[in-house]
């Protein structure tokens, strides 16, 4: 572990971060706040160089591991640490007992925390540009996956108001040419007058510029032109004036996911060939990944994302523990609990319960290991069971630099 002239606290802020400077001793030998914007982090980069000229002697302690103040404490060649709230709270009570909230304190307990237990703390390094693209795209289709939902939910609901006949046709509403068919069919009457004309050209024409070809014409116009559900005057124009206002959304956000997807596999692309000034091996670990069963373009982009250390690190327990497949045991005297983790990364989580969902679909042995936890336990307890040992058997490939092949008992070099 490298040894530290001086001990630097930051408590981020919006506005202002207060700084606290200690040396080895513990005396503080600098206070104050810095503002956020250009000039503050110019002043804290001069402040820090009055320390002195090696910036690899100074350690930092800060809460939010990412941003403005992290990027320039890396750029300038401090050694920063992330510490947990959690954790600052704990060595808070070092001092005061008090449970009074102060910002200079709070720079003073993260300094002195990382000048006394700094082993429990752990180092920011800069990462690949490509990553923290990756990370943003996957979070906005994350996000924009959830919005889709929301609107087309929304759109269902109000379809169920005075026409739920389209509901069967499609009854997730999700899809895109079912909004094309509402837009251009929007009530009962507008179907009827549609199918009379040159044998229902309309609905023809729409399912061939959508590629449908599971429904025909004839089967779309028997289903809208059914027997309508009597509903109060107005009922119909207040939910068609509704359905109006959320197609051009969930087309928008459609469009946008498109894109979104098609980023994701430009940016996985490019992961596979390192960059030039890069020493990170993440461009293996995106073909060793992608190689395992169930992996797709989403659940690789997640997990290169959000468990960008734990990877690089090859660290099972911690992989494990942030998607929330480690169980958490609490034992005291003769009791014993075992539970599901809940304190983890819910995106990574997700990420990595689809995995497994979609492995005992495509892999054998995926198969046969779910289905035996699946005699002892729960679908959502083998799930888990089935990612613990995908998640086991990525760091040997990662380690080993082997792809999965599932036709050997053994891994191939990759």
């Amino acid at each position: 572990m490298p040894d530290y002239d001086f001990f630097v606290g930051v408590d981020w802020a919006s506005q202002a971060h207060e700084i606290c400077v200690l040396n080895d001793a513990g005396v503080v030998v600098d206070a104050g706040p810095v503002a956020h914007s250009g000039a503050g982090m110019a002043e804290l980069r001069a402040r820090l160089d009055r320390l002195t000229a090696d910036p690899s002697r100074i350690a930092v302690a800060i809460e939010t591991p990412h941003g403005a103040v992290v990027d320039t404490l890396l750029a300038h060649g401090s050694h920063v640490f992330a510490v947990n709230p959690k954790q600052l709270d704990r060595f808070r009570d070092r001092h005061t007992v008090a449970g009074a909230k102060d910002d200079r304190r709070d720079a003073f307990v993260a300094a002195d925390a990382v000048r006394t237990d700094r082993w429990a703390f752990r180092r920011l390094q800069p990462e690949d540009p490509r990553l923290l693209e990756l990370r943003e795209i996957s979070r906005a289709y994350e996000e924009l996956v959830a919005e889709q939902g929301r609107l087309a939910n929304r759109l269902r609901e109000q379809r169920q108001r005075f026409y739920p006949q389209v509901l069967t046709l499609c009854p997730a509403a999700d899809e895109p040419w079912v909004w094309t068919l509402v837009d251009r069919l929007p009530t009962p009457a507008a179907a009827a007058a549609a199918a009379g004309r040159a044998r229902g050209r309309v609905v023809r024409a729409l399912l061939a510029q959508h590629r449908i070809r599971r429904l025909t014409a004839e089967e779309v116009h028997h289903v809208l032109t059914a027997a309508a559900l009597p509903v109060a005057p107005g009922v119909t124009e207040a939910a068609t004036a509704h359905i109006a206002l959320l197609v051009p959304r969930l087309r928008l956000v459609h469009e946008q996911r498109t894109h979104c997807e098609r980023r994701l596999d430009v940016l996985l692309t490019a992961l596979t060939t390192p960059a030039a000034d890069a020493e990170q091996p993440e461009h293996r670990d995106v073909t060793i990944l992608r190689s395992l069963p169930g992996v797709g373009r989403v659940v690789a982009a997640t997990m290169l994302a959000e468990a960008t250390r734990p990877l690089a690190a090859r660290d099972y327990q911690t992989l494990r523990a942030q998607a929330g497949v480690a169980p958490v045991t609490r034992q005291s005297g003769k009791t014993r609990l075992v539970a599901m983790r809940h304190s983890c990364n819910s995106r990574l989580r997700t990420a990595v319960f689809h995995w497994a969902g979609n492995s005992i679909r495509l892999d054998d042995r995926c198969r046969q290991h779910y289905d035996r936890l699946r005699q002892r336990h729960s679908h959502a307890r083998a799930l888990r069971g089935v990612a613990d040992r995908l998640l086991r058997i990525l760091v040997a490939m990662l380690t080993a630099g082997a792809v999965y092949d599932p036709g050997r008992p053994r891994m191939r070099a990759a």
